[in-house]
């Protein structure tokens, strides 16, 4: 009973000492921040110690645990230095898995067009050569068909045939200069 005493009093002032090694700056680096940033780390805090308090040996963390690190971990500056059983480098690398997770899901929400809107926007092209996505967007409004611009560009032919009567502008350009006579100043 005479070495435990000694022992768990060495153990509760590990316990009880402060994350900072003086404690006067400690306190004055709280003082600085704002009441939000000290209440999301406090509860990044407890958030590992439930995860410790779960396991025995090396906590193995959930998905759950994972994402709550994560959440919380954007609503403060001070994010690292209230990371004690979890570094940085795998915080972050979870915090893309779930931007790459939350956009795959987003992008596999969105309607397909139908057929008959995929072959009136080939038609469109087809026929009139000068436009572009943005006019037959603008005529699909006309006719009350909704549609965004990056749609009727994926849905528009890749090889668009030249229109035959038409000129570049070099060509343009070169028979101006041969048909006006040249002023000099």
């Amino acid at each position: 009973m005479g070495n435990i005493l000694p022992w768990f009093q060495e153990r509760i002032k590990h316990w009880i000492k402060s994350a900072t090694p003086d404690l006067i700056p400690g306190i004055f680096s709280d003082i600085t921040r704002s009441r939000a940033d000290l209440v999301v780390e406090n509860a990044l805090l407890c958030q590992q110690l439930i995860m410790l308090n779960r396991q025995i040996r090396r906590p193995q963390l959930s998905n759950r645990d994972r994402f709550l690190l994560v959440f919380l971990s954007h609503f403060t500056k001070f994010w690292k230095q209230a990371l004690h059983i979890v570094q940085p480098d795998p915080l972050l690398r979870w915090h893309l898995e779930l931007f790459h997770l939350y956009w795959k899901r987003k992008s596999q929400g969105k309607p397909k067009i139908s057929t008959e809107t995929s072959a009136l926007i080939q038609k469109m092209a087809k026929e009139n050569l000068l436009w572009g996505a943005e006019r037959i967007r603008g005529e699909w409004l006309k006719l009350g068909i909704e549609g965004s611009k990056r749609s009727i560009q994926r849905y528009m032919p890749k090889e668009r045939e030249e229109h035959s009567s038409s000129q570049t502008w070099a060509t343009f350009l070169k028979n101006q200069r041969a048909t006006s006579g040249h002023v000099t100043l």
